[in-house]
């Protein structure tokens, strides 16, 4: 459970997207995708901090096996693993032409995030309820940024067809 908390944590993250970034960039050649890529990795973590201040809730306190400081709701983990996995997928999605290939990127996605977030319950750090609500902040982030990235394509799509 320490690997998978691991994989979630700030550092690991970073150093994935920065890889992320460099393939968008210099292999797929996909500038709005990696603006896309920036805009929701950065969004998650600032929503994240205003969420924990807002609710303000302690971490539970019995049968902790790491030690962590901060507030508990929602949990960081979760919607990290929400976020990269989440955009990751929507980005690699049209790339991947199988059956297959596309049912193994979502798996592989969905795994990465239930277990990320059951790893925080497992160690101790996090209610359910914490994971609950960072995969659906993170949700509703991953939702509103992608809507308004296919809401400007089109419009993009619309003008370069009229002219």
């Amino acid at each position: 459970m320490k690997f998978f908390t691991n994989i979630g944590s700030t550092k690991v993250v970073i150093v994935l997207c920065l890889l992320i970034i460099l393939f968008l960039y210099l292999v797929l050649h996909h500038r709005s995708e990696l603006i896309l890529f920036i805009v929701v990795i950065a969004g998650s973590p600032m929503l994240n901090l205003a969420l924990k201040s807002f609710f303000q809730r302690a971490r539970p306190d019995l049968h902790r096996l790491i030690e962590i400081g901060g507030y508990s709701f929602p949990s960081g983990h979760a919607m990290n693993a929400f976020t990269v996995y989440g955009i990751l997928t929507f980005l690699l999605w049209r790339h991947i032409r199988t059956r297959t290939g596309r049912t193994m990127l979502i798996l592989f996605s969905a795994f990465m995030i239930i277990m990320i977030g059951i790893s925080r319950i497992y160690l101790g750090v996090h209610y359910p309820s914490d994971i609950i609500g960072g995969y659906m902040a993170s949700g509703f982030w991953l939702t509103i940024t992608i809507w308004l990235f296919q809401w400007y394509k089109d419009r993009q799509s619309k003008e370069v067809n009229s002219r």
